[in-house]
């Protein structure tokens, strides 16, 4: 016979055992966002029914006169080869450290200049060497380790040299000298610009400085393609071509047609001529 059971011992007075209570559920989660109720709650915060604004441009170049300052044209065709999506900004030719610049008084300025995500880059060849990090696709520089060299290098003569040629060529897209008489002093740097295009051309086979596709270098010489051209400059046929296939490039067509629209801001470069 089984021993009987102790019973229960009655709760104590003013005691009462709570009864178990099932494990708290976690909150359900909200159900993520898709891709339409994210551009819906964009529409929404920009004012119904009207789309959000435009995200303004990565980049601003600010730049001088497009009919006489061959420096911005080399930063502007430098930010459109590399396809950096900018806007434009521009000095006037009033101010007097820029119509120093343009007016061959100036070694030192700060146009064209390039601000891009917290970043002031002011040199030519800073703003080309840093287009090439940013966008090494775009082909600035050549892919070949001696090409690149060798692009580097007379982009480097370019950025330092031919003085004499700036000063008796002033860039004046508008303009057309026919039969102009070059000084002697400016022909040797005529001479030793047509002796690198042919070079080059030689080397990588055209139609542009190194091979089928524009890089720096061209930037660097474009102003000279419109110099050789406002001033009626002899050239050999190929020469003559390069210049032909530079001044074709899109940018250069967008930039000569609003070289053309540009009021005259600078007359005192057309008084010699």
């Amino acid at each position: 016979m089984p021993a009987p059971t102790a019973p229960k011992a009655p709760p104590a007075p003013g005691s009462r055992k709570a009864p178990a209570r099932a494990p708290a559920k976690a909150p359900a989660k909200a159900p993520a966002k898709t891709a339409a109720a994210a551009k819906g709650a964009g529409l929404a915060a920009a004012g119904a029914g009207r789309p959000a604004p435009a995200a303004s441009p990565a980049a601003v170049l600010t730049i001088s006169s497009k009919n006489y300052s061959s420096w911005s044209l080399r930063g502007y065709l430098l930010c459109r080869l590399a396809g950096l999506d900018m806007a434009e900004a521009r000095v006037s030719a009033d101010d007097p450290s820029i119509r120093a610049e343009l007016l061959l008084q100036s070694s030192s300025f700060l146009v064209p200049r390039l601000d891009h995500e917290g970043l002031r880059i002011w040199d030519t060849l800073a703003i080309a060497e840093y287009l090439h990090e940013l966008a090494p696709e775009a082909g600035l520089l050549p892919t070949n380790r001696a090409a690149r060299a060798h692009c580097r290098s007379i982009c480097g003569e370019m950025h330092s040299g031919f003085a004499n040629l700036r000063s008796a060529l002033p860039m004046n897209i508008k303009a057309h000298h026919p039969g102009f008489k070059v000084w002697a002093g400016a022909q040797g740097d005529i001479m030793r610009i047509v002796a690198i295009w042919s070079e080059c051309l030689k080397t990588y086979g055209g139609p542009y400085l190194f091979g089928p596709h524009p890089t720096m270098a061209d930037a660097m010489y474009a102003p000279v393609c419109s110099r050789f051209t406002t001033y009626d400059v002899p050239l050999d046929p190929n020469s003559r071509a390069y210049c032909k296939a530079v001044l074709a490039l899109p940018a250069m067509r967008d930039w000569t047609a609003a070289a053309q629209e540009e009021p005259d801001e600078m007359e005192e470069l057309d008084v010699e001529f």
